[in-house]
């Protein structure tokens, strides 16, 4: 059995059919979307229209990622006041940008679990944990964090979230991390999807480095209006996709609680912030 599973490509268009054309290749009995194809960058529609067209063609399945939480939340809820509308900003503008095609967004599954053919073999699929899909693993993650986060009596549990690729093992259970299609935050900007076969009776995997072309997508942020109709915050989501490193935790530290409390505007912070690390 050959299981193809992908995941963050967060609106990332030309790295998304890099992705979906080395997977046709291999000719997978299984793939799977795990979560976060859409927001944080400038074509969530046209992911989602190869996506959708490739879940009715050929049973590609979709997991539930914060993102598409987050997109369907802000269609159903107004802005507080006027920061909060600044603040979610670019997602209003992804979330407007789907309209077209929202249905096809909607009653994704947080998990999704398959065997490979014996009872032994069972894989659990979910975006973060059992704790949540804002519930990343990485490296550093705690032992006493992943207790009660994953399921028991599996041979293998896939998750994403922190666009980090990674494999560990926790109390005898494997913990692949597939990373980002679309924006990695290892330092390396090559996209990563995982390919998974079931060989000699247990599952065996790789994880794939890949690249795209990134001046493309540049300018799919300059000419969408991703940048410009955004908000202030969709500058240093840009900065995390060109840098292919995590940015926003930095932001959130050490600024945001200060234009949160009504100290600072949010567009001279902001440029304070990328003023610092550019």
């Amino acid at each position: 059995m050959k299981v193809a599973i992908f995941s963050d490509v967060q609106a990332n268009l030309p790295a998304m059919e890099v992705a979906v054309e080395a997977i046709l290749n291999w000719s997978p009995d299984l793939v799977i979307m795990a979560g976060d194809l859409v927001n944080r960058g400038p074509k969530s529609l046209a992911c989602l229209e190869i996506f959708d067209h490739l879940r009715r063609e050929r049973g590609w399945l979709p997991v539930n990622g914060n993102h598409e939480t987050w997109i369907l939340h802000l269609l159903r809820e107004m802005p507080m006041n006027e920061l909060d509308a600044q603040m979610r900003q670019f997602g209003d503008w992804t979330a407007r940008q789907l309209l077209p095609m929202i249905a096809a967004l909607t009653d994704w599954p947080d998990h999704l679990c398959f065997d490979g053919g014996h009872e032994s073999s069972w894989v659990h699929v979910t975006h973060g944990t059992l704790a949540g899909n804002r519930h990343g693993i990485s490296a550093r993650t705690p032992d006493d964090e992943l207790r009660g986060a994953l399921p028991p009596d599996i041979a293998l549990f896939v998750t994403a979230h922190t666009h980090r690729p990674l494999t560990r093992v926790f109390e005898g259970t494997p913990i692949l991390n597939v990373g980002s299609v679309g924006s990695p935050f290892d330092g390396d900007p090559r996209g990563s999807y995982a390919l998974l076969e079931m060989r000699g009776g247990r599952w065996r995997w790789d994880i794939v480095r890949f690249e795209y072309d990134r001046e493309r997508m540049e300018q799919d942020f300059r000419e969408s209006g991703f940048i410009e109709e955004g908000g202030p915050l969709a500058r240093i989501l840009f900065e995390e996709w060109r840098q292919a490193r995590p940015l926003m935790p930095a932001w959130r530290r050490d600024y945001e609680p200060a234009v949160l409390a009504g100290e600072r505007p949010l567009e001279p912070a902001v440029a304070d912030f990328l003023a610092g690390i550019l």
